[in-house]
C-alpha cells in the first residue's frame, strides 16, 4: 500500500565503505569519507560487484611502509604495492539486516602518489580507480590470466565512467 506523495522503489544493493586514515598526508578525513561516500553506490549499482545486497567494506589509507609489511607477510613479496585487498572470508550468513563484511583494501600513500603523478592523473582519480580496482577483489574479481583481467578492467571502466573518470588504462597507452 502507498500512501501519497511515497514512491516506492526497488531497494538495489548496498555498500558502505568505511574510512581508517593512517596516514595524514591524504588529507582531510571528513573529505576522504565524503568522496567513498560517492564512490559506493557506483561500485553496488554494477552488477559484477553484487554479490550480497548489504555490504560493506573497509579503506585504510596507509603509507609504503604498511603496505610493504602486509605485502611481505601475505604475499611473500617484500615491497610496496598501490593496493592490497584482503578479503574477510565467507560472505554468507549472518544476521539478514546487518551487511557481509567484504574485508579490507588499503592503499599505500606514496606509491599512489608517484604513480598517479607518472600517469598524469590527479590522485583523486587514482584513488578512486584503486578503490574501485580493490573491492573488486573483494567480491572475487581477480586479474591473473589474461580473460580475468579484462573483464576487471571493463567492470572498473564502467563504474569510474559513472564517476566522471576516465578509462585508466587508455591513459596508460
Amino acid at each position: 500500500m502507498t500512501r501519497t506523495g511515497v514512491v516506492e522503489r526497488e531497494v538495489g544493493a548496498s555498500l558502505v565503505l568505511e574510512l581508517v586514515l593512517e596516514d595524514e598526508r591524504w588529507g582531510d578525513e571528513a573529505v576522504l569519507q565524503r568522496r567513498l561516500d560517492e564512490i559506493a553506490p557506483k561500485i553496488a549499482a554494477h552488477p559484477a560487484a553484487r554479490i550480497i545486497d548489504r555490504m560493506i567494506a573497509t579503506v585504510v589509507l596507509a603509507d609504503d611502509a604498511v603496505v610493504r609489511d602486509l605485502n611481505a607477510r601475505f604475499r611473500h613479496q617484500d615491497k610496496a604495492t598501490n593496493v592490497l585487498s584482503f578479503p574477510a572470508g565467507e560472505t554468507v550468513g549472518g544476521d539478514a539486516d546487518e551487511p557481509v563484511l567484504l574485508g579490507d583494501v588499503i592503499l599505500a600513500y606514496e606509491t599512489v602518489e608517484r604513480e598517479a603523478e607518472t600517469d598524469g592523473v590527479t590522485r583523486d582519480h587514482h584513488l578512486a580507480h584503486l578503490v574501485v580496482h580493490g573491492v573488486l577483489h573483494l567480491v572475487g574479481h581477480d586479474h591473473i590470466d589474461e580473460g580475468e583481467a579484462t573483464v576487471m578492467e571493463a567492470v572498473e571502466t564502467t563504474i569510474l565512467a559513472t564517476l566522471g573518470i576516465g578509462d585508466p588504462y587508455a591513459e596508460l597507452g
